[in-house]
């Protein structure tokens, strides 16, 4: 497991990178659902309301937004959970 310390110092868009890779390659469906299920509340924390209504109406924005979840501030409000999923599962 990796030591949370260490991944807390690691810029988000890598940690982004490595949570998704990581989950990718352990198949973990239920970690990228997460995510995905999470980026329309990240963007309303982050202040872009009407994406975030958007991507509730709408399923195809939300896979361009897992792409960019790593970024940003949505990036950020979703730090968390990578810092949380690679240190339980790296």
């Amino acid at each position: 497991m990796a030591e949370t310390t260490d991944l807390d110092s690691l810029p988000t868009k890598e940690l982004h990178d490595r949570a998704v890779k990581l989950a990718a390659r352990r198949g973990d469906v239920k970690f990228l659902w997460e995510l995905l299920k999470s980026i329309p509340a990240a963007e309303a924390a982050a202040g872009d309301l009407g994406e975030s209504e958007a991507d509730i109406k709408y399923v195809l924005p939300i896979l361009d937004d897992y792409a960019h979840a790593g970024e940003g501030k949505i990036g950020e409000v979703l730090r968390p959970m990578y810092v949380d999923y690679l240190s339980k599962h790296a």
